[in-house]
Protein backbone atom coordinates (compact mmCIF):
# COMPACT_ATOMS: atom_id res chain seq x y z
CA UNK A 1 0.00 0.00 0.00
CA UNK A 2 1.46 3.39 -0.69
CA UNK A 3 0.88 5.99 1.77
CA UNK A 4 1.99 9.69 2.41
CA UNK A 5 3.47 10.55 5.64
CA UNK A 6 3.33 14.66 6.70
CA UNK A 7 6.38 15.03 8.70
CA UNK A 8 7.12 18.56 11.14
CA UNK A 9 10.55 20.29 10.19
CA UNK A 10 12.58 18.27 7.37
CA UNK A 11 14.36 21.47 6.76
CA UNK A 12 16.38 20.19 4.14
CA UNK A 13 17.67 17.57 1.82
CA UNK A 14 19.93 15.69 4.42
CA UNK A 15 16.69 15.23 6.62
CA UNK A 16 14.58 14.04 3.89
CA UNK A 17 17.37 11.41 3.31
CA UNK A 18 17.61 10.86 7.06
CA UNK A 19 14.09 10.02 7.29
CA UNK A 20 14.18 7.79 3.68
CA UNK A 21 16.32 5.82 5.34
CA UNK A 22 15.27 4.89 8.46
CA UNK A 23 12.05 3.88 6.86
CA UNK A 24 14.29 1.64 4.36
CA UNK A 25 15.44 0.09 7.40
CA UNK A 26 12.52 -1.65 8.04
CA UNK A 27 11.50 -4.85 6.37
CA UNK A 28 8.19 -4.77 4.99
CA UNK A 29 8.92 -0.90 3.20
CA UNK A 30 9.90 -1.27 -0.38
CA UNK A 31 10.06 2.16 -1.10
CA UNK A 32 10.63 5.33 0.41
CA UNK A 33 10.95 8.83 -1.12
CA UNK A 34 10.72 12.28 1.20
CA UNK A 35 10.33 15.66 -0.41
CA UNK A 36 11.81 18.14 2.44
CA UNK A 37 10.27 21.24 0.52
CA UNK A 38 6.25 20.07 0.81
CA UNK A 39 7.57 17.96 4.17
CA UNK A 40 5.82 14.50 3.08
CA UNK A 41 7.69 11.27 2.62
CA UNK A 42 6.01 8.99 0.42
CA UNK A 43 6.26 5.20 1.32
CA UNK A 44 5.48 1.92 -0.55
CA UNK A 45 4.63 -0.51 2.40
CA UNK A 46 2.64 -3.12 4.25
CA UNK A 47 3.28 -1.97 7.59
CA UNK A 48 1.02 -0.39 10.02
CA UNK A 49 0.95 3.31 10.92
CA UNK A 50 2.32 2.91 14.42
CA UNK A 51 5.43 0.92 13.27
CA UNK A 52 5.79 4.21 10.31
CA UNK A 53 5.60 6.78 12.97
CA UNK A 54 7.78 5.10 15.21
CA UNK A 55 10.53 5.00 12.45
CA UNK A 56 10.12 8.54 11.70
CA UNK A 57 10.38 9.86 15.61
CA UNK A 58 13.67 7.74 15.56
CA UNK A 59 15.22 10.00 12.60
CA UNK A 60 14.25 12.69 14.72
CA UNK A 61 10.86 14.23 13.09
CA UNK A 62 7.23 14.55 14.50
CA UNK A 63 4.81 12.83 12.32
CA UNK A 64 1.60 15.28 11.57
CA UNK A 65 -0.58 12.50 9.94
CA UNK A 66 -0.29 9.56 7.73
CA UNK A 67 -3.01 8.73 5.02
CA UNK A 68 -3.50 7.13 2.19
CA UNK A 69 -1.59 8.14 -1.56
CA UNK A 70 -3.69 8.26 -3.99
CA UNK A 71 -2.94 8.22 -7.65
CA UNK A 72 -4.37 10.14 -10.63
CA UNK A 73 -6.68 7.00 -11.92
CA UNK A 74 -8.09 6.72 -8.17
Amino acid sequence: MKKVIEVEDLCCKRCAERAEKKLLLLDGVSGAKANYKKNIVFVETTLPDSVLTQAIELAGFLVKCIRPRKGIFG
